[in-house]
């Protein structure tokens, strides 16, 4: 009697937000093609791969990043799982996991991990099945491979949850810091203009930001008073 349950696999896809000063990217891989199908176009995906025998779920999702993107040290937070049977299951992906799995046939189950850094502090390689690293503004993320547009899409609305209630994001920011700079940065994630008077009131109440007597210097415009994020 053929059995119900399903043969599983267990993955983790990693969502990094990078801010560049002015807009929120995520960083993608570029597949290798597939040795048999070198006339399909390789497709976009955020970096993740399965979990090892031997592995716990943050171990994986720190390996896999290295892997692909050299990427290492940087904070990942678990959000959330998917696991749709047909979330592999289109022709093309079908085609690349043919040529890289073992079992392209098996329900994969992953586990998503995000995290945020600042672009001008780590320089992503491509290795590994990956081809090429590239970071896409959010507002210009093409169709990628698997669900990983929805896994974004989750990790975004997560991130925006935690913005507004536990004042992340702090990390994407300078050492010293201006009050724009943090509404700029505020404004990128959650995708909306701020109230600029209102916005400055209610970071001021952060017991976690403290003001500075120091100002911009270098500037062509009127230099803003600096701060410091100091977490509690």
């Amino acid at each position: 009697m053929e059995s119900r349950y399903a043969k599983i696999n267990v993955s983790v896809d990693n969502v990094i937000f990078g801010w560049d000063g002015e807009h929120l990217n995520i960083l993608l891989i570029e597949q290798k093609r597939a040795p048999k199908n070198v006339h399909l176009s390789p497709r976009l995906a955020i970096p993740g791969d399965l979990v090892l025998v031997e592995e716990g779920l943050d171990d994986a999702a720190n390996r896999i990043l290295k892997e692909l993107t050299k990427l290492e040290g940087i904070y990942l937070r678990q959000f959330e799982a998917f696991g749709d049977p047909s979330r592999v299951k289109e022709e093309k992906d079908q085609d690349w996991l043919k040529a890289f799995r073992e079992d392209p046939d098996a329900h994969v189950i992953t586990v998503a991990y995000f995290s945020l850094v600042r672009m001008d502090l780590v320089n992503p390689e491509a290795s590994s099945f990956a081809s090429n690293t590239l970071w896409v503004e959010m507002h210009n993320i093409p169709d990628l491979a698997f669900d990983h547009n929805r896994i974004i899409d989750k990790a975004l609305r997560r991130l925006r949850q935690n913005v507004e209630q536990k004042s992340i994001g702090f990390e994407l920011l300078p050492e010293k810091f201006t009050l724009t700079q943090i509404q700029s940065l505020y404004e990128a994630i959650l995708d909306k203009k701020l109230d600029k008077r209102n916005f400055r009131k209610s970071i001021k109440k952060l017991d976690t930001i403290i003001p500075l007597n120091e100002k911009q210097v270098g500037v062509t415009h009127k230099p803003g008073q600096l701060f410091e994020y100091k977490p509690s």
